[in-house]
């Protein structure tokens, strides 16, 4: 659980604490060595989580977290151009991984994220898919 003003990195010292028991590599690597990656975007250590949600930011296939209520998707036809606004899983990886890997799949779609860029349209198998709502 993280609390209002947790940040990235303070979240990552977690994860890092919580997985050293079950590896021990993790137990000499610090939280500034490992990436939160989240919707293709590699996430600043020093954003909040609360700063996120609160300015809805988007990633490159939608919002990076959404926590409104939603309709049953399966009650209609589905329709793959229309946007989905739920977001997937972040994934926690070692900075040095992402360097040896930043040229094969799917590190090669990962960037930097920038709260000015506007991340409005998303592809999928390089298409262009749909357009920001």
């Amino acid at each position: 659980q993280c609390k209002k003003g947790d940040t990235i990195g303070s979240f990552l010292e977690l994860v890092r604490k919580d997985l050293a028991s079950e590896f021990r590599e993790m137990g000499n690597v610090s939280a500034d060595a490992l990436l939160y990656v989240k919707e293709d975007l590699i996430i600043p250590q020093d954003i909040t989580f609360y700063d996120l949600i609160s300015s809805k930011a988007r990633g490159k296939s939608g919002p990076l977290f959404q926590f409104d209520v939603h309709d049953d998707i399966r009650l209609g036809v589905v329709d793959v151009r229309v946007e989905k606004d739920e977001s997937h899983p972040g994934k926690i990886v070692e900075r040095r991984w992402y360097d040896r890997n930043k040229h094969i799949f799917p590190a090669s779609r990962w960037e930097v994220f920038d709260p000015a860029k506007v991340y409005g349209r998303y592809t999928i198998h390089g298409g262009e898919v749909s357009s920001a709502k």
